[in-house]
């Protein structure tokens, strides 16, 4: 009997040594978590997301701050889920944030690597554009002076049909009076003896 009493006071005694261990070991995990929250708070990327939830890990660890006995093993517990929950809240929308800025940035990239392809392609066509106004310019006057060329040939034929005509109606006039001329020197030569007579 006396043994059981001792070690009963001895267990007392002992708890009453282990409490204040861990009641200190419980406000270092409480003071731990709340510099958890004072991080989101610090935090620029974070600190403007998971409000509520914030609000309930601050909620939490008040509470633990004023749980005694048995109650501050679970207020501690609820404390921690609070805290990660408010982290990941706040990681995960500072994420989500940062996944929209950057889609919305791949987008402008997009629509502004597009607008560059279409300037580009209206340069490529303006210049295909000029290229063909040019080859076609170069065509016509290829043309034009293809058909004076052949203008001129036919003015040169025709000129020299001309002068060949002139030279053949000048050798025919010619002829002719050549054949006139004879035909009378016959005729005073025929009435030259009769005269004579």
């Amino acid at each position: 009997m006396k043994t059981a009493i001792l070690r009963l006071s001895l267990a007392i005694a002992m708890s009453s040594l282990l409490l204040p261990a861990a009641r200190a070991a419980e406000d270092a995990e409480r003071a731990r978590l709340a510099q958890r929250l004072v991080a989101i708070e610090a935090d620029p990327a974070r600190n403007g997301f998971a409000a509520y939830e914030r609000l309930q890990a601050q909620q939490a660890l008040a509470a633990l701050a004023s749980a005694r006995g048995k109650q501050r093993a679970d207020a501690l517990q609820i404390a921690q889920w609070r805290v990660e929950t408010a982290e990941l809240a706040a990681s995960t929308e500072a994420a989500r944030r940062e996944i929209d800025r950057l889609d919305r940035e791949r987008s402008e990239l997009l629509v502004e690597a597009s607008r560059q392809e279409a300037a580009r392609a209206r340069q490529e066509a303006e210049r295909l554009r000029i290229q063909a106004q040019i080859q076609a310019e170069e065509a016509a006057r290829l043309r034009q002076a293809a058909e004076q060329e052949a203008l001129a040939r036919q003015e040169a034929e025709i000129v020299l049909d001309d002068v060949a005509g002139d030279q053949a109606a000048k050798l025919r006039a010619a002829r002719q009076r050549e054949a006139e001329l004879a035909r009378r020197e016959a005729e005073l030569l025929k009435g030259a003896p009769a005269d004579e007579d």
